[in-house]
């Protein structure tokens, strides 16, 4: 897992702002203030801490659209998306009465050319520099992008959408700012959906900007294929794991938990509230947020007690938040050290309380559903029979319709007349949405007569150690693994684009394959890049680091326009049902006026 945060996709791209932004500023010793509109602001601090911007002479970071008072005697540096709303905001600070010395100008990606003139021709004797950087991405992990958009999903998966080519355009020219930040040219395949045509139109226009986008940066050079495969898929292939109540730390903090923006609230054991961050500064975090709660649970206790033995006469005492809270009222300098577990002791405590009350007894009949058999390998004959106790049992409406999906996808679809008597006792007559919607994503819902099924295969893990209530693997997890090995079958997966060697053949991919390494990345044997349209969850998230771990040779990254929790998908498929608007997406214009 080290090795993975060393080269992460935040190292990444915090090196390439390093070697753009940073390096222009370090031409001139003059203290600068740094003005960000609100997606940049996301894209930066997701990647750099303020010191590492004042150990680069950046005093000040302002807002682009919030008003501010004018230092004459200072430069600035401006970072912000390519849309009229922030080249209107630039030209108002210089149109009239210049607030700064000079402009440093940086868009995260191609700015059109009427924005280019326009401020040109209003401001141009004020600017020193203005570059092109493509990162319109957000690094959310080391190994997981998005693109901040969940407005897409309703852009592309809704009837009454009507930008759904603006949205996967939008889409394609991000993932080539994604692709050219990995310094990476891959070769492009997409999921087949005899129902759904997202995933080729998307590969077409990903490929097509992918060769525009080299051949322009190499002056007419063709830049070769490099050791890289971009797949892109469409959030229908598998309508299951975005809705099962999944058992590991991040996957079920996010159900479980209200999270918002990666923070944490509760409350201390003196009443006070508080908050965490959990991303990767928290290396506790990273060390436990793939770990099935039990171990978790086990783990962070451990961790208490070996540093509090030293300060504590009753090193077997047990550990709770209480006794833990008087232990750092009487050690101020026990306290720093504490605070971190004492966050994740509290966290996991929470997801306990909602596994203990509910969640443990629905997970065996999700994880039946889900897999088609029991903990014993017997299969699920009668599937009406595992959902029936869950019906009776009063648990709240949103899990009800999560196991009557689970039903209906382990069947393939229901019939109208059983649809009806299911959304009768869920009691859900009229938000009927939540699971007729589904269809939109080209699952089946209603039953129809088929010659060809649709019925996946998956791998077989008979073999593998699992837990008896996390039997489910994501079946992205399948098509990793299979990608890694030369395994996909190229009339469900086939190439939009030619794929470099690595990828041809039988085998899997060598880690002695012969390949230059960039300045970008010392460490590659190959990368294997994820595209899900229409969000990601964490468990699918937690497939890309376990592939990664297990493969050595190949980096797996994943990503979407968004991230995805049981809650938030179950509110996207109920949305689709809304009459037309003038625009469902949030496109990369919108994202910047947020």
């Amino acid at each position: 897992m080290a090795s993975s945060l060393d080269h992460g996709l935040k190292k990444t791209v915090w090196k390439r702002i390093q070697e753009t932004i940073i390096a222009d500023c370090r031409k001139s010793e003059i203290w600068k203030i740094l003005i960000l509109d609100p997606f940049t602001t996301k894209l930066l601090s997701s990647c750099c801490k303020m010191s590492d911007l004042m150990a680069e002479k950046i005093t000040i970071v302002e807002d682009l659209y919030k008003s501010r008072e004018p230092v004459l005697e200072m430069k600035a540096i401006y970072f912000m998306t390519p849309t009229s709303k922030c080249v209107e905001a630039f030209i108002q600070d210089f149109k009239s009465k210049p607030k700064y010395k000079s402009a440093y100008v940086y868009f995260t990606d191609y700015c059109p050319d009427d924005l280019f003139n326009n401020m040109k021709l209003s401001c141009g004797k004020y600017i020193r520099v203005c570059k092109e950087i493509n990162i319109s991405f957000l690094p959310q992990e080391a190994q997981v992008y998005t693109f901040d958009n969940p407005g897409a999903f309703q852009s592309i998966y809704s009837s009454h959408s009507q930008d759904r080519r603006k949205t996967l355009e939008t889409l394609a020219d991000q993932l080539v700012t994604l692709c050219a930040t990995l310094d990476e040219y891959p070769g492009v395949r997409y999921k087949k959906d005899g129902n759904m045509e997202h995933a080729l139109t998307l590969a077409k226009l990903v490929d097509d900007k992918l060769s525009v986008h080299y051949e322009l940066d190499n002056g007419g050079k063709r830049k070769g294929k490099t050791q890289a495969q971009l797949l892109i898929v469409d959030r229908g292939f598998d309508p299951v794991s975005p809705i099962l109540h999944e058992l590991t730390y991040q996957a079920m903090a996010y159900d479980l938990i209200e999270i918002n923006e990666d923070t944490y609230k509760y409350k201390a054991n003196n009443g006070a509230e508080k908050q965490a961050l959990l991303n990767e500064d928290d290396m506790l975090w990273v060390k436990l947020r793939h770990r099935h709660i039990a171990e978790v649970t086990e783990e962070i206790p451990k961790l208490v007690k070996e540093i509090s033995a030293s300060k504590n006469k009753q090193p077997d005492a047990k550990i709770t938040i209480s006794n833990l809270s008087q232990m750092m009222k009487k050690m101020p300098a026990f306290r720093k050290q504490m605070s971190e577990k004492t966050v994740h002791l509290q966290l996991a405590e929470d997801c306990m309380k909602h596994y203990s009350n509910n969640v443990e007894r629905l997970c065996k009949a999700e994880q039946d559903l889900a897999v088609g058999s029991d903990v014993d390998g017997v299969k699920v004959k009668d599937p009406m029979r595992t959902l029936l106790p869950v019906l009776l049992h009063p648990y709240s409406i949103p899990d009800k319709i999560r196991a009557v999906l689970l039903y209906i996808f382990s069947l393939n679809g229901t019939t109208e007349e059983n649809l009806s008597k299911l959304i009768q006792h869920v009691k859900i007559e009229d938000q009927r949405e939540y699971i007729l919607n589904w269809k939109q994503l080209g699952v089946p819902i209603i039953t129809v007569p088929s010659f060809f099924p649709r019925k996946s295969s998956r791998r077989d893990r008979s073999q593998e150690q699992t837990y008896n209530l996390s039997r489910w693997t994501p079946v992205i997890k399948d098509v990793m693994e299979d990608a890694v090995e030369n395994k996909l079958d190229t009339r469900e997966w086939p190439h939009q684009s030619e794929c470099p060697a690595a990828w041809n053949g039988s085998g899997a991919v060598s880690a002695r394959q012969k390949h230059k390494p960039s300045s970008q990345d010392e460490r590659r044997g190959a990368r294997l890049i994820i595209f899900i349209i229409g969000g990601v969850t964490h468990s699918e998230m937690r497939c890309a680091y376990e592939v990664t771990q297990a493969v050595k040779s190949c980096e797996v990254i994943i990503g979407s326009s968004h991230i995805l929790t049981p809650a938030s998908i179950l509110d996207d498929i109920k949305a689709l049902s809304k009459g037309p608007m003038e625009t469902f997406t949030l496109t990369i214009d919108e994202r910047s006026n947020a």
